[in-house]
Protein backbone atom coordinates (compact mmCIF):
# COMPACT_ATOMS: atom_id res chain seq x y z
CA UNK A 1 0.00 0.00 0.00
CA UNK A 2 2.82 2.42 0.83
CA UNK A 3 4.41 1.69 -2.53
CA UNK A 4 1.06 2.43 -4.20
CA UNK A 5 0.85 5.84 -2.52
CA UNK A 6 4.53 6.63 -3.14
CA UNK A 7 4.26 5.97 -6.88
CA UNK A 8 1.24 8.22 -7.24
CA UNK A 9 2.71 11.03 -5.18
CA UNK A 10 5.89 10.77 -7.21
CA UNK A 11 3.95 11.04 -10.46
CA UNK A 12 2.06 14.01 -9.05
CA UNK A 13 5.29 15.82 -8.17
CA UNK A 14 6.75 15.17 -11.63
CA UNK A 15 3.55 16.44 -13.28
CA UNK A 16 3.61 19.68 -11.31
CA UNK A 17 7.31 20.18 -12.09
CA UNK A 18 6.67 19.69 -15.81
CA UNK A 19 3.76 22.14 -15.81
CA UNK A 20 5.80 24.78 -13.99
CA UNK A 21 8.74 24.26 -16.35
CA UNK A 22 6.54 24.54 -19.44
CA UNK A 23 4.93 27.73 -18.13
CA UNK A 24 8.32 29.20 -17.23
CA UNK A 25 9.77 28.64 -20.69
CA UNK A 26 6.71 29.70 -22.69
CA UNK A 27 6.19 32.91 -20.72
CA UNK A 28 9.77 34.02 -21.22
CA UNK A 29 9.69 33.27 -24.93
CA UNK A 30 6.36 35.04 -25.52
CA UNK A 31 7.57 38.62 -25.05
CA UNK A 32 9.57 41.02 -22.94
CA UNK A 33 7.68 42.04 -19.78
CA UNK A 34 9.73 45.24 -19.55
CA UNK A 35 8.50 46.45 -22.94
CA UNK A 36 4.88 45.65 -22.12
CA UNK A 37 4.81 47.04 -18.57
CA UNK A 38 6.84 50.21 -19.23
CA UNK A 39 5.30 50.86 -22.64
CA UNK A 40 6.77 51.20 -26.13
CA UNK A 41 8.01 54.76 -25.49
CA UNK A 42 10.10 53.87 -22.43
CA UNK A 43 13.79 54.83 -22.81
CA UNK A 44 16.32 51.99 -23.15
CA UNK A 45 17.87 52.93 -19.80
CA UNK A 46 14.56 52.37 -18.00
CA UNK A 47 14.01 49.04 -19.74
CA UNK A 48 17.52 47.89 -18.87
CA UNK A 49 17.06 48.93 -15.24
CA UNK A 50 13.73 47.11 -15.06
CA UNK A 51 15.19 43.93 -16.52
CA UNK A 52 18.13 44.07 -14.11
CA UNK A 53 15.86 44.68 -11.10
CA UNK A 54 13.72 41.61 -11.90
CA UNK A 55 16.57 39.37 -13.02
CA UNK A 56 15.35 39.23 -16.63
CA UNK A 57 18.82 39.91 -18.01
CA UNK A 58 20.17 36.69 -16.51
CA UNK A 59 20.52 33.60 -18.72
CA UNK A 60 17.36 31.53 -18.97
CA UNK A 61 18.88 28.57 -17.13
CA UNK A 62 19.90 30.84 -14.23
CA UNK A 63 16.41 32.35 -14.01
CA UNK A 64 15.00 28.82 -13.96
CA UNK A 65 17.37 27.79 -11.18
CA UNK A 66 16.47 30.85 -9.09
CA UNK A 67 12.75 30.29 -9.68
CA UNK A 68 12.77 26.68 -8.55
CA UNK A 69 14.95 27.58 -5.58
CA UNK A 70 12.40 30.21 -4.56
CA UNK A 71 9.53 27.71 -4.90
CA UNK A 72 11.39 25.25 -2.68
CA UNK A 73 11.52 28.01 -0.02
CA UNK A 74 7.83 28.83 -0.42
CA UNK A 75 8.45 32.09 -2.29
CA UNK A 76 6.41 32.45 -5.50
CA UNK A 77 7.66 35.89 -6.48
CA UNK A 78 6.15 39.36 -6.62
CA UNK A 79 3.97 41.10 -9.16
CA UNK A 80 5.86 43.25 -11.63
CA UNK A 81 2.90 45.63 -11.80
CA UNK A 82 2.59 46.70 -8.17
CA UNK A 83 5.26 44.76 -6.27
CA UNK A 84 2.77 42.79 -4.16
CA UNK A 85 3.31 39.12 -3.39
CA UNK A 86 1.97 36.94 -6.19
CA UNK A 87 0.49 34.40 -3.81
CA UNK A 88 -1.27 37.20 -1.92
CA UNK A 89 -2.87 38.49 -5.13
CA UNK A 90 -4.03 35.01 -6.07
CA UNK A 91 -5.28 33.93 -2.64
CA UNK A 92 -7.50 37.00 -2.25
CA UNK A 93 -9.23 36.11 -5.55
CA UNK A 94 -9.82 32.42 -4.76
CA UNK A 95 -12.99 32.97 -2.63
CA UNK A 96 -14.43 35.13 -5.43
CA UNK A 97 -13.90 32.35 -7.96
CA UNK A 98 -15.21 29.66 -5.61
CA UNK A 99 -18.37 31.75 -5.16
CA UNK A 100 -19.10 30.84 -8.79
CA UNK A 101 -17.61 27.41 -9.19
CA UNK A 102 -18.93 25.72 -6.03
CA UNK A 103 -22.62 26.50 -6.75
CA UNK A 104 -21.97 25.51 -10.37
CA UNK A 105 -20.50 22.20 -9.20
CA UNK A 106 -23.61 21.61 -7.10
CA UNK A 107 -25.78 22.18 -10.18
CA UNK A 108 -23.66 19.76 -12.19
CA UNK A 109 -23.99 17.02 -9.57
CA UNK A 110 -27.64 17.56 -8.67
CA UNK A 111 -28.81 17.80 -12.29
CA UNK A 112 -26.33 15.82 -14.38
CA UNK A 113 -26.05 12.60 -12.35
CA UNK A 114 -29.79 12.04 -11.71
CA UNK A 115 -30.62 12.95 -15.33
CA UNK A 116 -28.08 10.44 -16.64
CA UNK A 117 -29.34 7.68 -14.34
CA UNK A 118 -32.97 8.36 -15.25
CA UNK A 119 -32.19 8.39 -18.97
CA UNK A 120 -30.34 5.06 -18.72
CA UNK A 121 -33.16 3.41 -16.79
CA UNK A 122 -35.67 4.63 -19.40
CA UNK A 123 -33.59 3.99 -22.48
CA UNK A 124 -35.37 4.80 -25.73
CA UNK A 125 -38.13 6.81 -24.07
CA UNK A 126 -39.01 10.42 -24.77
CA UNK A 127 -37.28 11.46 -21.54
CA UNK A 128 -34.11 9.67 -22.62
CA UNK A 129 -34.12 11.40 -26.00
CA UNK A 130 -34.70 14.78 -24.37
CA UNK A 131 -31.86 14.26 -21.90
CA UNK A 132 -29.50 13.23 -24.69
CA UNK A 133 -30.52 16.15 -26.90
CA UNK A 134 -30.00 18.67 -24.11
CA UNK A 135 -26.74 17.05 -23.00
CA UNK A 136 -25.30 17.14 -26.53
CA UNK A 137 -26.35 20.78 -26.89
CA UNK A 138 -24.85 21.73 -23.52
CA UNK A 139 -21.69 19.73 -24.25
CA UNK A 140 -21.03 21.29 -27.66
CA UNK A 141 -21.96 24.94 -27.06
CA UNK A 142 -18.85 26.91 -25.94
CA UNK A 143 -19.18 28.53 -22.53
CA UNK A 144 -18.69 32.04 -23.87
CA UNK A 145 -21.48 31.52 -26.42
CA UNK A 146 -23.80 30.16 -23.73
CA UNK A 147 -22.90 33.02 -21.41
CA UNK A 148 -23.54 35.68 -24.05
CA UNK A 149 -26.83 34.00 -24.94
CA UNK A 150 -27.97 34.09 -21.32
CA UNK A 151 -26.96 37.75 -21.10
CA UNK A 152 -28.92 38.54 -24.26
CA UNK A 153 -32.05 36.82 -22.94
CA UNK A 154 -32.10 37.59 -19.21
CA UNK A 155 -30.17 40.87 -19.06
CA UNK A 156 -30.85 42.63 -22.37
CA UNK A 157 -34.26 41.36 -23.49
CA UNK A 158 -36.00 40.65 -20.17
CA UNK A 159 -33.93 42.88 -17.89
CA UNK A 160 -34.26 40.45 -14.99
CA UNK A 161 -30.57 40.07 -14.14
CA UNK A 162 -27.41 42.18 -14.41
CA UNK A 163 -25.05 41.38 -17.27
CA UNK A 164 -21.83 41.49 -15.28
CA UNK A 165 -19.98 42.62 -12.18
CA UNK A 166 -19.96 41.43 -8.58
CA UNK A 167 -22.11 43.88 -6.64
CA UNK A 168 -24.71 41.40 -5.32
CA UNK A 169 -25.77 37.75 -5.39
CA UNK A 170 -27.89 38.50 -8.46
CA UNK A 171 -24.70 39.17 -10.44
CA UNK A 172 -23.60 35.56 -9.81
CA UNK A 173 -26.71 33.87 -11.23
CA UNK A 174 -25.84 34.02 -14.93
CA UNK A 175 -22.17 32.97 -14.59
CA UNK A 176 -23.14 30.14 -12.24
CA UNK A 177 -25.74 28.92 -14.72
CA UNK A 178 -23.22 29.18 -17.56
CA UNK A 179 -20.74 27.00 -15.68
CA UNK A 180 -23.37 24.62 -14.33
CA UNK A 181 -25.31 23.89 -17.52
CA UNK A 182 -22.31 22.72 -19.54
CA UNK A 183 -20.99 20.55 -16.71
CA UNK A 184 -24.40 19.02 -16.02
CA UNK A 185 -24.66 18.08 -19.70
CA UNK A 186 -21.28 16.35 -19.59
CA UNK A 187 -22.15 14.47 -16.39
CA UNK A 188 -25.53 13.38 -17.72
CA UNK A 189 -23.96 11.98 -20.87
CA UNK A 190 -21.20 10.06 -19.09
CA UNK A 191 -23.48 8.82 -16.31
CA UNK A 192 -25.97 7.49 -18.84
CA UNK A 193 -23.24 5.70 -20.79
CA UNK A 194 -21.76 4.19 -17.62
CA UNK A 195 -25.15 3.01 -16.39
CA UNK A 196 -26.06 1.44 -19.75
CA UNK A 197 -22.75 -0.42 -19.85
CA UNK A 198 -23.26 -1.79 -16.34
CA UNK A 199 -26.91 -2.71 -16.94
CA UNK A 200 -25.79 -4.89 -19.85
CA UNK A 201 -23.36 -6.92 -17.72
CA UNK A 202 -24.07 -10.59 -16.87
CA UNK A 203 -24.06 -10.03 -13.09
CA UNK A 204 -27.02 -7.66 -13.44
CA UNK A 205 -29.00 -10.32 -15.31
CA UNK A 206 -27.93 -12.93 -12.76
CA UNK A 207 -29.11 -10.80 -9.85
CA UNK A 208 -32.43 -10.20 -11.55
CA UNK A 209 -32.83 -13.92 -12.33
CA UNK A 210 -32.30 -14.76 -8.66
CA UNK A 211 -35.29 -12.66 -7.77
CA UNK A 212 -33.48 -9.67 -6.32
CA UNK A 213 -35.83 -6.66 -6.45
CA UNK A 214 -34.98 -4.34 -9.35
CA UNK A 215 -34.51 -1.40 -7.00
CA UNK A 216 -31.95 -3.36 -4.99
CA UNK A 217 -30.19 -4.40 -8.21
CA UNK A 218 -29.86 -0.77 -9.24
CA UNK A 219 -28.78 0.55 -5.85
CA UNK A 220 -26.60 -2.37 -4.77
CA UNK A 221 -25.02 -3.45 -8.05
CA UNK A 222 -25.49 -0.99 -10.91
CA UNK A 223 -24.82 2.34 -9.22
CA UNK A 224 -21.54 1.38 -7.44
CA UNK A 225 -20.08 -0.02 -10.67
CA UNK A 226 -21.29 2.89 -12.79
CA UNK A 227 -19.83 5.32 -10.26
CA UNK A 228 -16.22 4.59 -11.28
CA UNK A 229 -16.19 6.45 -14.64
CA UNK A 230 -18.54 9.08 -13.23
CA UNK A 231 -16.18 9.76 -10.32
CA UNK A 232 -13.41 10.34 -12.86
CA UNK A 233 -15.40 13.10 -14.54
CA UNK A 234 -16.40 14.61 -11.20
CA UNK A 235 -12.74 14.57 -10.11
CA UNK A 236 -11.79 16.43 -13.29
CA UNK A 237 -14.51 19.01 -12.62
CA UNK A 238 -13.26 19.52 -9.07
CA UNK A 239 -9.73 19.91 -10.42
CA UNK A 240 -10.90 22.65 -12.78
CA UNK A 241 -12.78 24.68 -10.17
CA UNK A 242 -10.16 27.43 -10.58
CA UNK A 243 -9.09 27.14 -14.22
CA UNK A 244 -12.55 26.33 -15.54
CA UNK A 245 -13.86 29.81 -14.75
CA UNK A 246 -11.37 31.77 -16.88
CA UNK A 247 -13.66 32.31 -19.88
CA UNK A 248 -16.83 32.83 -17.85
CA UNK A 249 -15.18 35.35 -15.54
CA UNK A 250 -13.99 37.30 -18.58
CA UNK A 251 -17.46 37.28 -20.15
CA UNK A 252 -19.19 38.49 -16.98
CA UNK A 253 -16.35 40.73 -15.68
CA UNK A 254 -16.17 38.64 -12.52
CA UNK A 255 -12.97 39.61 -10.60
CA UNK A 256 -11.79 36.11 -9.72
CA UNK A 257 -8.64 34.11 -10.37
CA UNK A 258 -9.57 33.50 -13.99
CA UNK A 259 -9.92 37.20 -14.66
CA UNK A 260 -6.63 37.83 -12.86
CA UNK A 261 -4.94 35.24 -15.08
CA UNK A 262 -6.16 36.93 -18.26
CA UNK A 263 -4.91 40.33 -17.09
CA UNK A 264 -1.59 38.92 -15.88
CA UNK A 265 -0.95 37.14 -19.20
CA UNK A 266 -1.75 40.30 -21.15
CA UNK A 267 0.67 42.28 -18.96
CA UNK A 268 3.33 39.53 -18.88
CA UNK A 269 3.20 39.60 -15.09
CA UNK A 270 5.32 36.46 -14.85
CA UNK A 271 5.15 35.74 -11.14
CA UNK A 272 1.33 36.02 -11.02
CA UNK A 273 0.84 33.82 -14.08
CA UNK A 274 3.26 31.19 -12.75
CA UNK A 275 1.59 31.24 -9.34
CA UNK A 276 -1.87 30.67 -10.86
CA UNK A 277 -0.62 27.87 -13.11
CA UNK A 278 1.08 26.23 -10.15
CA UNK A 279 -2.18 26.46 -8.18
CA UNK A 280 -4.16 24.99 -11.09
CA UNK A 281 -1.67 22.15 -11.55
CA UNK A 282 -1.68 21.36 -7.83
CA UNK A 283 -5.49 21.37 -7.77
CA UNK A 284 -5.74 19.06 -10.79
CA UNK A 285 -3.12 16.66 -9.46
CA UNK A 286 -4.70 16.59 -6.00
CA UNK A 287 -8.14 15.82 -7.42
CA UNK A 288 -6.68 13.02 -9.54
CA UNK A 289 -4.98 11.56 -6.48
CA UNK A 290 -8.26 11.62 -4.58
CA UNK A 291 -9.99 9.90 -7.51
CA UNK A 292 -7.30 7.20 -7.58
CA UNK A 293 -7.82 6.52 -3.89
CA UNK A 294 -11.61 6.47 -4.30
CA UNK A 295 -11.26 3.78 -6.95
CA UNK A 296 -10.01 1.42 -4.26
CA UNK A 297 -13.19 1.89 -2.24
CA UNK A 298 -15.50 1.63 -5.24
CA UNK A 299 -13.87 -1.41 -6.84
CA UNK A 300 -12.70 -4.25 -4.54
CA UNK A 301 -10.61 -5.69 -7.39
CA UNK A 302 -8.37 -2.63 -7.27
CA UNK A 303 -7.86 -3.06 -3.54
CA UNK A 304 -6.74 -6.66 -4.14
CA UNK A 305 -4.37 -5.53 -6.89
CA UNK A 306 -2.87 -2.86 -4.65
CA UNK A 307 -2.46 -5.36 -1.81
CA UNK A 308 -0.59 -7.79 -4.05
CA UNK A 309 1.60 -4.99 -5.47
CA UNK A 310 2.47 -3.80 -1.99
Amino acid sequence: MLRYFAIRFGRAAITIALVVTFAFVVLRLSGDPAQIILGPEAPPEAIAAFRAAWGLDDPLWLQYFHYFGAIAQGELGRSMRDGRSAIELVVERIPITLALTLPALAIKLCVGVPAGIYAALHRGSLADRMVMMLSVAGFTIPSFVLGLTLVLIFAVKLGWLPSGGQDSWRHAILPVLTLGIGGAAVLARFTRSAMLEVLGQPFIRTASAKGVPWRDVIIGHALPNAAIPTVTIIGFMIGTLIAGAVVVESVFSWPGVGRLLVVAVANRDLAVVQCILLLVAATMVSSNLIVDFLYGFLDPRLRQTVGKAA
